[in-house]
């Protein structure tokens, strides 16, 4: 801490991918520096620091954890250990502002067959979850923009996160908007969130060559988060709105980047055999996240007796709020049928598998029966609590198999949209 009140949170996490090792290493030498030199951390800021999120990974050199788990796939589920625990950091300190480190591959096999190399060092992105309110996401946003000036001053070269194939041809497209990701499953607890990669050579007959220049980037963002970037005072006056806000009328159910406007992009690239930096035009980076499909927003979620156990133990990891009913409850609500999972990645819209496809019933008036689950949408939590239990969502709890088991033979979902409250 800067000092005994300190006034802004912030939470920095890296390697939930075992074998991304330069967010971590930066976050050590960042907690040395300031160690040695405590003026380096502001006086209003409070700093929490998880350099090692997935320590089975790192030891083996591994992406996934020893179970065999995608750290940053089970931010929804929170069925691993790890991201439980950051998650149970993330209610305890509500940071105004968190960030998750990664790294991706510079020399990726797309890029090679053309013989380019990814121009950046390292590349940022903020929070882009539909859930979350404009406001906030404007204020990641200008992070983003106001980052490639400091790394130039640097010697780094930066651009805003994207993931892809080659321009310009293949789809690129920024940060998923999805919750099961650190960058909006931690953005849930209503600060700034971002998402930093470093760009490595895996190909590369030593890999860490250039490791220190990772290092060096990313300690050019991580300081200019604690300095504030003359941000500060709105930014915390931004998180605070946020996490007064109500919810929505409406809750977005499908999302998905587009290119509205046809925008040709100037994708830059090296030339791995001279090293100049060549401009490819490319229509296909994909510029803002679309809202497909929204549902009215209910009171709150019920959850069947059968499913109650499974579904407490889910809730309980969240930390969210519920009541198990001790005996009969009339509501009016929605009962949603899975119609099926596609596993499939979908080519046409470039979409992650394990989209559930589900049908909406009309609201009927229903007895909850003792046992049933009463979870609320209210508070600071409700947000959250909609994020993890809303149904009808396309990438909803039923793509995963553990959950799947309990939705009905008949495709029935035991967990119930009411839009009456209960009596």
């Amino acid at each position: 801490r800067g000092s005994a009140n300190p006034t802004f949170r912030v939470l920095f996490y890296a390697q939930q991918h075992g074998d991304e090792v330069s967010g971590k290493d930066a976050l050590l030498y960042l907690v040395r520096d300031i160690a040695r030199e405590p003026s380096r951390l502001p006086k209003d800021v409070d700093l929490w620091v998880m350099p090692m999120m997935n320590p089975d990974g790192a030891e083996a050199g591994t992406r996934r954890n020893s179970a065999g788990a995608d750290l940053n796939r089970d931010h929804v589920t929170l069925f691993q250990p790890e991201t439980e625990a950051l998650h149970r950091v993330a209610r305890r300190v509500r940071p105004h502002l968190a960030v998750d480190a990664h790294e991706f591959g510079r020399d990726s096999e797309e890029w090679t067959a053309k013989g380019w190399e990814k121009w950046p060092d390292i590349t940022m992105d903020g929070l882009d979850n539909p859930h979350f309110d404009r406001e906030r996401m404007a204020a990641a946003r200008r992070w983003v923009d106001e980052a490639a000036a400091a790394e130039e001053k640097a010697g780094h070269r930066f651009l805003r996160y994207w993931v892809g194939g080659a321009p310009p041809d293949d789809e690129q497209r920024h940060s998923a908007p999805d919750a099961d990701g650190g960058l909006n499953g931690v953005g849930a607890y209503g600060g700034l969130s971002f998402i930093i990669e470093a760009a490595v050579r895996h190909e590369s007959k030593n890999p860490s060559a250039d490791l220190g220049n990772r290092v060096d980037a990313y300690l050019v963002l991580f300081r200019r988060f604690l300095e504030g970037g003359g941000h500060r005072a709105e930014d915390l006056a931004v998180v605070e709105r946020a996490r007064r806000l109500p919810l929505p009328a409406f809750l977005p159910t499908d999302a998905l980047w587009v290119n509205p406007g046809g925008t040709v992009t100037e994708f830059p690239a090296v030339e791995v055999a001279t090293g100049k930096v060549v401009k490819v035009a490319t229509p296909n980076l994909m510029t803002e996240v679309a809202v497909k499909r929204s549902v009215p927003t209910p009171l709150g979620y019920a959850v069947d007796p059968k499913a109650a156990p499974e579904i407490a133990a889910l809730l309980g990891r969240h930390g969210l709020p519920f009541e198990t009913l001790g005996a009969p409850r009339t509501v009016a609500a929605e009962t949603c049928t899975l119609l099926r999972v596609e596993e499939e990645f979908d080519d046409v819209y470039s979409r992650y598998g394990g989209r559930t496809i589900v049908k909406r019933g009309a609201a009927k008036e229903t007895e909850l029966p003792a046992g049933s689950l009463w979870v609320p949408l209210e508070g600071e939590a409700a947000l959250r609590a909609a994020m993890v239990l809303e149904p009808a969502a396309m990438y909803g709890l039923w793509q995963y198999p553990r959950l799947r088991a309990l939705v009905g033979t008949d495709g029935t979902i035991p967990v119930r949209r009411v839009v009456k409250a209960p009596k």
